[in-house]
């Protein structure tokens, strides 16, 4: 067999192998939704998560001034 003939068996096995198909799949499913999701959050989530992260911040810089 020829380093030609080869290369093509390699090639047409390598397109016909769907195995990595379904993880591209969900990781394109993925980002469409973080995309979708983060066109929402700076309207109605964000000074709900500014207001935890005051808090949580506030904790630790007591803790770490006691400690």
């Amino acid at each position: 067999m020829s380093r030609k003939l080869r290369k093509r068996g390699v090639l047409a096995g390598f397109l016909r192998n769907e195995k990595g198909q379904d993880l591209i799949e969900y990781a394109l499913l993925a980002g469409f939704v973080a995309v979708a999701v983060a066109a929402f959050f700076p309207t109605t989530i964000v000074p709900s998560i500014t207001a935890i992260y005051s808090k949580v911040e506030g904790f630790l810089s007591t803790a770490a001034s006691l400690g």
